[in-house]
């Protein structure tokens, strides 16, 4: 329906009534023509592979002036009876702007009936017809889309095409002619033979140019206001999202479609099934393109430019808008030579930055395995053949179901590293541009964090693995221009004042995913995360991972929790004014990009701005809680406002919400406020051009819009005929007749330009805008603050955890000579029943270091395991336990052997793999470890199994002198160790009922051996037949016996580990520590 014109408002300026001259634009467009960029690249590589290249006879992407697109608007006119229309007809067009994927071939007579109708009201402002009058209908999966309005059936050029010409696509090889099958086939390129190129129209030229480079991608293609998907990506939307496939196609191939509007949400679908996007967009409008032709007098190109802006992969997402949840994202990058690893790995969506490098001690990777456990990473980059099958089975296990691998060709796509370091100088990532002087300026200096990781050669490799990646995705240079490197450890953020927490006691403990599903549901991380910041967090995530160590810094959080938890009114205060703050982590790095929406830098500003609030709040609170000192910095909070405060000014707030567009206040930008003044004064000479023909014809008249044709004098049928001859009617109702004059035309097609002008006016003041906001010493002061925000956030978090625990205490850390835990009435801190039986929870100090813990199957052995491993954890993160009373030293790491397992893809036993991370807890646990062994031996005989466990629980008890438990169900192992002073017996209680032979358990913690495993009974109880277990029962009496015989035959009285240490001590000299218990244990003997 055609839209009714309004006057705009007055304008205080005297118009001009000349259009732009050739001249100008072309001065418009040289001074738009972008500088040398910075970023210096000596060649762009290929997108995925460095042997990805066209034919010689393929042009260059993109921008061969020779190019001729066959399906060109094609015009149609016939002078027809009045009453009828002259109109323009037109086919699928390559400049074609205003499809209609909801109302597909509506024709004239279907708009003429509409025009009979009432006439409308005049709009407020001019808003032309469009593809986007659908709405939101588009983002249904069942919407249909029709590629162009077939108002009248148009005269369209017939080419010839060759039913055969996709041939090639039936036979699918890569880029170097391997088949899908073959050991090297790389599935991301595309074998293109040049009998095809030679074929190909100019638009299919473009197309395949970026397809066969990304043949595993779903390639959305910008046409007008909608993306396209052709040939198998097309089929592939049709068939997992059921999208139409367009009737006809285009040039050749099948087609579906979605408005660009619902981009976002369609690439985020494709990405949750799996699938990579790529973007291609228009680089110029359809009138953008023609008027810099005419500027630079070139030859008219009938083809529009198009670039490939971005690929988007579940792992390196950087809008706020795809990206599942407010924890980091990492894509990393790794390789391996030996047992020496190096990685380097991102956070996409911040620019954050990690490299690693370590050297690990044995071939089951326990190094590895705690960098993927901490990590998890959603993306992997791989260089192939480069890491052992038994890494890469470390890596599966400790990641993700859906966790994306990309296997890439080593040194052309994974650098080495000396190709790594001169990439990097070469392109010169760190450089900055002076927009003032215009002159380019050195950052200070590259990371210092990248330039140590550069100095290794392994670590250099992964570096430039990443970088190559992140360049093939477009995303290099926006995340790497950040600077935000930072060095990874895998055992401490800072050497010694951080607990180490390796992979398999993440796992065991369950501390970031679960052991059913490996999602973070009922794991200790869901527990204490309370946060109302997604920053808040990101940063909680790493406090859980490095626990501190440290009495002071203990101390010092744990005084910050308590006050919050005391003060009611701060606490809900601070949780009212964080709650609902942006992230703007994540949108501060989207502005470095250039790429942020205006409405949702608005809300970064107003964000930083309440962040900078209260933090000036609670800078005033200081005097009164000096709890929070230590987390406050001043010159965080007094530079973060003084920088914000101009930006609450600097731009319209309200327009950039509603319409989502950067307006500049006047004087801001000279080139936005002259384009815009030019832009207005049009409408200004458009009015009054229409009250001269008013005077004329004198009769009211108002202008039109009727599709792409806008701004038409609409005349009354009876008045039509008074009209002067060089009148051009454009169109009729039964009502009324529409014109253009020779003056209104050319004023049409200034506004036209003046309009076209002043968004690219607009389009740059926005970028100059952002790159003035996030300068790098801005971007400094506004991430320094937002970690004392995060660090604020986490402190509630703590608080409210403990507050929600149905009994809890502040543990008091003490400074002791070898360390101790103390533990009253412990519970886990999952438990939230009531009636959950508490233990008390006693090693080291004035008793035995390590518990012998023996039970009854299912008496709850491995819940007491786990709630002590939990309760220390979360002390040393400086929040409550759920227990009593609490008192301990801190421990310097926690180790874990709980479970068996094998592990088939290594030819590795059960037995093997038990023996291999004790042998870890051997090498690396000291006498401030918390050391946790459940069931050790279980993999092999029994015979071996008990001789095995033996001999580890003396070397933990006599020579480390770790705290810790050793669960088993060798119950005569008491008899080896009763005479130990640091190993006390304990077991889990039960009742047996001699007359049902039912156990029940009682979860409480006691003194003694165990009187059995009482695994009969839990087989009657699980339904196993009688008669059955009454024969394991007697077969069972008999190998007990017979083994406590040979027990005393072979070695009376003594335990083997102390016999064997005698023998040592004959010609070697031994601990301090470990000569006590040698000596009690002989008295103990003698007596």
């Amino acid at each position: 329906m055609p839209t009714p014109r309004k006057s705009p408002g007055p304008s205080s300026s005297k118009s001009s009534k000349s259009s732009p001259s050739q001249q100008t634009l072309l001065q418009f467009f040289q001074k738009r023509a972008p500088p040398s960029s910075p970023i210096k690249r000596p060649e762009e590589p290929p997108m995925f592979s460095s042997d990805v290249t066209a034919p010689e006879s393929v042009p260059n992407m993109f921008s061969d002036s020779s190019m001729v697109d066959d399906d060109t608007t094609i015009v149609s006119e016939s002078d027809q009876q009045e009453g009828t229309r002259k109109r323009k007809m037109t086919v699928l067009s390559d400049s074609e702007d205003e499809w209609s994927p909801e109302t597909g071939a509506a024709d004239l007579k279907s708009e003429d009936e509409k025009d009979e109708k009432e006439d409308q009201p005049p709009a407020e402002k001019h808003v032309p017809s469009s593809s986007n009058s659908s709405k939101l209908a588009k983002f249904s999966i069942s919407s249909t889309y029709k590629p162009g309005p077939h108002v009248a059936k148009p005269k369209k050029v017939k080419v010839e095409q060759d039913p055969e010409r996709y041939a090639w696509l039936l036979d699918v090889k890569d880029i170097d002619g391997n088949r899908p099958g073959d050991p090297d086939y790389d599935p991301r390129t595309l074998h293109v033979p040049k009998y095809a190129w030679a074929k190909f129209t100019p638009f299919e030229k473009q197309y395949w140019e970026v397809k066969h480079k990304l043949y595993n991608t779903v390639v959305f293609f910008k046409k007008g206001k909608f993306y396209e998907l052709y040939e198998n990506d097309a089929q592939i939307a049709h068939q997992v999202f059921d999208l139409k496939l367009a009737g006809g196609g285009r040039a050749n191939m099948s087609l579906c479609g979605v408005p660009e509007m619902s981009f976002d949400y369609w690439a985020s679908a494709f990405i949750a099934k799996g699938y990579k996007v790529a973007r291609v967009d228009q680089a110029e409008t359809a009138l953008g393109k023609e008027m810099r032709d005419q500027a630079q007098k070139k030859k008219e190109e009938k083809i529009i430019r198009r670039e490939l802006s971005c690929v988007l992969t579940g792992g390196t997402l950087t809008d706020s808008a795809m990206l599942v949840g407010d924890l980091s994202q990492y894509c990393l990058s790794i390789t391996q030579h030996g047992l020496e690893f190096a990685a380097c790995f991102v956070d996409t969506s911040t620019g954050q930055f990690y490299v690693s490098h370590f050297t690990d001690k044995s071939s089951d990777y326990p190094l590895l395995e705690t960098l993927i456990a901490q990590t998890r990473p959603k993306e992997l980059i791989i260089p192939r053949g480069k890491l052992e099958r038994y890494a890469l089975k470390i890596i599966k296990n400790n990641t993700s179901s859906d966790t994306l691998w990309e296997i890439v060709k080593p040194d052309t796509e994974f650098w080495d590293a000396d190709t790594a370091r001169r990439e990097i100088d070469l392109n010169r990532y760190f450089h900055t541009k002076n927009e003032d002087q215009g002159d380019e300026s050195s950052a200070p200096e590259p990371p210092q964090a990248l330039i140590r990781g550069l100095e290794n050669d392994l670590s250099a490799s992964a570096i430039g693995g990443l970088i190559y990646y992140l360049r093939s995705l477009k995303l290099d240079v926006q995340l790497l221009s950040l600077g935000q490197f930072n060095e990874y450890n895998t055992t401490s953020t800072t050497k010694g004042a951080t607990m180490i927490l390796d992979g398999q006691t993440l796992q065991n403990l369950e501390v970031f995913a679960n052991t059913w599903d490996g999602s973070s549901e009922g794991t200790l991380f869901k527990l204490v995360n309370k946060c109302v910041t997604p920053f808040g967090k990101r940063r909680l995530r790493s406090w859980i991972a490095h626990p501190l160590q440290e009495i002071a810094t203990i101390k010092a959080r744990a005084d910050a929790v308590d006050m919050f938890m005391e003060q009611d009114e701060v606490r809900e205060m601070l949780l009212e004014r964080l709650t609902g703050l942006p992230d703007a982590e994540r949108m501060l790095s989207r502005v470095h990009a250039g790429s942020l929406r205006p409405k949702d830098f608005v809300k970064l500003v107003d964000g930083l701005d309440r962040c900078a609030n209260i933090l000036n709040w609670l800078d005033e609170l200081r005097t009164r809680l000096p709890q929070i000192d230590p987390f406050l910095v001043t010159e965080h909070t007094s530079q973060l406002k003084d920088v914000i405060m101009p930006w609450m000014t600097a731009f319209d707030h309200v327009k950039a919400k509603e319409n989502d567009k950067l307006v500049p206040e006047e004087g801001v930008d000279e080139e936005f406020d002259i384009t815009l003044k030019a832009y207005v004064d049009t409408d200004v000479e458009l009015q009054e051009l229409l009250e001269e023909y008013k005077k004329l014809l004198k009769i009211s008249l108002e202008y039109r819009d009727s599709g792409k044709e806008i701004y038409l004098i609409e005349v009354p049928i009876k008045a039509a005929k008074h009209v002067p001859d060089d009148w051009q009617q454009m169109g009729a109702t039964a009502k009324c007749k529409r014109f253009y004059t020779p003056k209104l035309k050319q004023l049409v097609r200034q506004r036209q330009e003046a309009e076209e002008l002043h968004n690219m006016a607009a389009n740059d003041c926005r970028q100059k805008l952002y790159a003035r906001f996030c300068s790098p010493q801005n971007y400094q002061i506004f991430t320094n603050a937002l970690k004392v925000v995060a660090a604020i956030d986490c402190l509630l978090s703590l608080a409210q955890t403990s507050m929600r625990m149905a009994v809890h205490c502040r543990p008091e850390f003490v400074e002791h000579d070898t360390g101790f835990l103390d533990f009253k009435e412990l519970r886990h801190p999952m438990a939230t029943s009531t009636d959950f039986i508490p233990n008390d929870i006693s090693l080291g100090k004035d008793i035995s270091r390590m518990s012998l813990l023996t039970g009854a199957n299912a008496a709850g052995k491995s819940t007491v395991l786990r709630t002590t491993g939990c309760a220390v954890l979360l002390a040393q993160l400086g929040c409550h336990v759920p227990a009593r009373e609490a008192q301990l030293t801190p421990v310097d790491r926690i180790m874990t052997r709980l479970g068996a397992s094998d592990n088939i893809f290594a030819g590795k036993s059960t037995f093997h793999m038990e023996l291999a991370e004790t042998e870890r807890i051997l090498s690396e646990a000291t006498s401030h470890s918390f050391v946790v062994i459940d069931e050790l031996g279980r993999g092999g005989s029994s015979t071996d199994g008990f001789a095995i466990a033996e001999s580890v629980l003396y070397h933990l008890a006599t020579h480390i002198n770790c705290l810790g438990f050793f669960a088993t169900h060798y119950a005569t192992l008491y008899d080896s160790f009763k005479i130990h002073p640091q190993v006390k017996p304990e077991r889990m209680a039960i009742q047996v009922h001699s007359d049902t032979r039912e156990v029940t358990f009682l979860y409480t913690l006691e003194p003694g051996r165990s009187e059995g495993s009482f695994g009969m009974n839990v087989a009657l109880m699980c339904g196993i037949d009688a008669e059955i277990v009454e024969n394991a029962e007697k077969a069972a009496e008999n190998y007990e016996q017979t083994s406590k015989s040979a027990k005393l035959i072979n070695d009376g009285d003594v335990p083997l580990g102390l016999r064997s240490d005698l023998e040592y001590m004959q010609n070697h000299e031994i601990s301090d520590l470990a000569m006590k218990s040698i000596i009690a244990m002989v008295n103990a003997i003698d007596n």
